[in-house]
């Protein structure tokens, strides 16, 4: 499918001025042409799945009716999830639906169960009510902007074959009411299909809150497995090394007047076993908060990073202004874990990181010209980071074709 994102660019239908009349202008009503030409198009299946619908429900008892539901519920779904896409596209927000009720049924069992969930969930009517909108008034305003251009060229034609230049007095009145009313509208198309899906501001705060709750689920269970593993890392370690050097030092004690070189020995034993207890311990702080960033700042810590691994890693960082600490905590996690996995799995020759601010955002790129094929969840360790990205509000993306490169970008909001 193509990104109509991409094609509309920033603002989409609610950047397009009325009387500006220039080349980009036509541009945008040519765009907006050709979206409408495919709502036209659409029409005609969305025309025909009604009316199996309308069909199928009242001959549900029998196997035909199942047969004509089977079709055109499962139908509707597609042609509203693509209606909604393109009114996404148009208005440069999201058309949320909300999802269906689940059909558990499997085998023979499905064929009459699934019509009874659908009878129950009232997105499935949504969609049904939403095909009859959109082969009724939806058409009707996508057919005026489509009719517009082709009446002019009517008028032309009309004008030639008639030998009568009267009909040439309508092509300026017809492109300019095609010029005017395009835009507006395709809109109010577009904003008839959001509110029909529920996507106003509540809705959206809805879908907001429901996100930032499964967010915050996820960073109490990813706090609850790091105090565990924190726990985990003392018990094994540190604590272990300060008992052994707590039975040492007792045992010195006892040999000091007895056995001299033995107890010298012990404390020896002992010396090291601190050495090695403060070493786990700084271990275990690298993991909450590693110290190079507290000294030398996320600049300079992704730098030392980079100069500790095996392959060359070129760094390029612009950040004007300080930032928060957890962001940096996490964005540094982030770029370690990326470049671990260049490292164990990406047979690279090179590697880079740039970090930048962009409009608000704090931005990583961790690239390398390795073999790709790097995925989240592919045993790389970056579901992890995910997590503890998502209580920043952060996202991580990867491109990784097979045979490289692979990028990876994290992005996290920050103020200053």
């Amino acid at each position: 499918m193509t990104d109509l994102t991409t094609m509309w660019g920033d603002g989409g239908l609610r950047r397009i001025p009325l009387l500006r009349f220039d080349e980009a202008g036509l541009l945008d009503r040519v765009r907006v042409w050709v979206l409408e030409v495919t709502h036209v198009l659409l029409a005609v299946p969305c025309l025909l799945v009604l009316i199996l619908t309308l069909v199928g429900w009242p001959t549900a008892t029998v196997f035909v009716g199942l047969l004509l539901l089977h079709l055109a519920v499962p139908a509707s779904a597609q042609l509203t999830r693509l209606h909604r896409y393109l009114a996404a596209s148009a208005l440069q927000q999201p058309v949320e639906h909300g999802g269906y009720k689940r059909t558990d049924q499997r085998g023979l069992a499905a064929v009459g169960g699934r019509p009874w969930t659908w009878l129950q969930d009232p997105r499935r009517w949504l969609d049904l009510a939403f095909t009859a909108f959109a082969c009724t008034g939806g058409f009707a305003l996508s057919i005026i902007v489509v009719a517009l251009p082709a009446a002019a060229i009517t008028d032309v034609v009309l004008s030639i074959a008639l030998t009568n230049p009267w009909w040439l007095l309508l092509v300026p009145l017809d492109l300019v009411l095609w010029w005017i009313l395009t835009p507006l509208l395709s809109r109010v198309r577009a904003v008839t299909t959001a509110a029909m899906f529920g996507s106003t501001r509540a809705a959206q705060l809805e879908l907001r809150v429901a996100a930032v709750a499964e967010s915050r689920a996820e960073t109490l269970d990813h706090s609850a497995a790091e105090i565990r593993r924190i726990e985990r890392d003392l018990h094994d370690g540190a604590q272990a090394r300060i008992v052994s050097l707590g039975m040492n030092i007792g045992l010195a004690e006892e040999l000091l007047y007895r056995d001299p070189q033995a107890a010298a020995a012990l404390l020896a034993e002992a010396r090291q076993t601190t050495t090695d207890a403060l070493e786990d311990l700084r271990g275990v702080v690298r993991s909450i908060h590693p110290p190079v960033l507290a000294d030398r700042g996320l600049a300079g810590a992704v730098e030392a990073l980079a100069s500790s691994l095996s392959l060359p890693v070129t760094t390029r960082v612009d950040l004007p202004r300080p930032i928060p600490a957890p962001v940096e905590t996490a964005v540094y996690f982030a770029i370690a874990e990326a470049l671990a996995n260049v490292v164990k799995h990406a047979d690279a020759q090179r590697a880079w990181v740039r970090l930048e601010f962009r409009e608000g955002w704090l931005r990583a790129e961790i690239g390398d010209d390795g073999e790709g094929g790097a995925a989240v969840g592919a045993g790389s360790g970056l579901a992890g980071v995910v997590r503890r990205l998502r209580s920043f509000d952060g996202t991580l993306s990867i491109d990784s074709p097979s045979g490289g490169p692979t990028t990876v970008v994290v992005e996290v909001p920050c103020a200053s």
